[in-house]
């Protein structure tokens, strides 16, 4: 069955607004893309989307109460809200600093929790 989705690309600033065409799942045509990045994109955008998760996590001992995190890697976007729920169940303390890996391999999907920022020990 013919499917047509309309989807902005957010792979540059252009924003280019598409028409992609599938058909079974499989995309057939892609239209309004400026760049060769957006058919890549429309591509994966229907068959397996993904996404960088960033968020915060509570932090024990430190100086501040939470600490900004992110996915090393883009994860799959059915396990978005997986993968906050293990976020939110994880147990950190301080201090972390940026790069840090918070969880490791985080659902099995290859990708880390890392620190985007650095947080101190509480004085």
């Amino acid at each position: 069955m013919q499917e047509v989705r309309e989807m902005v690309c957010i792979v540059c600033p252009v924003g280019c607004h598409m028409k992609v065409t599938s058909n079974e799942g499989q995309v057939t045509k892609v239209e309004g893309n400026s760049c060769k990045r957006g058919i890549g994109y429309a591509e994966a955008e229907c068959t397996h989307p993904t996404r960088t998760l960033t968020t915060t996590m509570r932090i024990k001992n430190g100086e501040v109460p939470m600490i900004s995190v992110k996915t090393d890697e883009p994860v799959p976007k059915s396990l978005l809200m997986a993968c906050m729920e293990a976020i939110n169940k994880a147990k950190i303390q301080a201090p972390i600093h940026v790069g840090d890996k918070i969880i490791e391999n985080i659902l099995d999907t290859g990708s880390n929790i890392v620190a985007t920022r650095n947080c101190e020990r509480k004085a």
